[in-house]
């Protein structure tokens, strides 16, 4: 389904925010952003993952759909997101990781994609060592490598794009309506935490990294 409206001036002029749809951010200037352009009811439990997986330590972006119903038209595809704050953050950020939900794939799987196959097959590793399964979409679009994509606007120019499937985010959370994702289940717990090792230490420094993260 196509877009409604063509970026973020065009549904501004729409839709109110504050009511509509919320923007948040934290920003730790000089760390890599976790951003979720397509939160809140756009795609249920992405900007609750990005929020958990940028912790206290790296910047922290979300795009939320507050709609009762019908959050898919604030949905403004990655190569046209244009939100101000948004390319604001991801352009001060040295890494940037978006987390997005996919609709199609009937099993647990995070696709992976983006311009940044350095972090990207760190984020592979930390999430196939947590016993999650990893691949790469067949859809083109989903694939993360246009240069206009919101995750290769970081200083870099490369990013990481993430497509969660249904079923995946289904298991990281008791439901995906708006009380259920407050709380992470056990297994949502093991992918922010694989996320985090990945994105803040590699692999060989994963272990230490995690020592700091729980004592900081």
């Amino acid at each position: 389904m196509a877009d409604r409206y063509r970026n973020f001036a065009d549904l501004a002029a729409h839709e109110k925010e504050g009511l509509d749809f919320r923007i948040r951010l934290d920003e730790r200037h000089g760390r890599a952003a976790v951003i979720a352009p397509h939160g809140g009811g756009i795609e249920p439990g992405t900007s609750e993952l990005a929020e958990a997986i940028a912790g206290n330590d790296l910047s922290f972006y979300a795009f939320d759909g507050l709609k009762k119903r019908g959050n898919d038209v604030l949905h403004v595809t990655s190569t046209r997101f244009d939100e101000p704050h948004a390319l604001a953050l991801v352009a001060a950020s040295p890494a940037v990781v978006a987390i997005h939900g996919e609709l199609d794939c009937p099993d647990q799987v995070a696709f992976l994609g983006g311009l940044d196959k350095e972090l990207g097959k760190r984020i592979q590793t930390g999430l196939e060592v947590a016993g999650f399964v990893v691949r790469i979409h067949d859809n083109p679009n989903l694939q993360g490598v246009d240069k206009r994509n919101i995750c290769n606007r970081g200083r870099s120019g490369q990013g990481v794009q993430l497509e969660l499937s249904r079923s995946l985010r289904d298991s990281f959370f008791p439901s995906l309506n708006r009380h259920g994702r407050q709380k992470r289940t056990q297994r949502g717990d093991r992918f922010v935490d694989g996320m985090r090792m990945a994105i803040l230490g590699g692999n060989s420094g994963a272990a230490s990294m995690a020592g700091k993260i729980n004592d900081s």
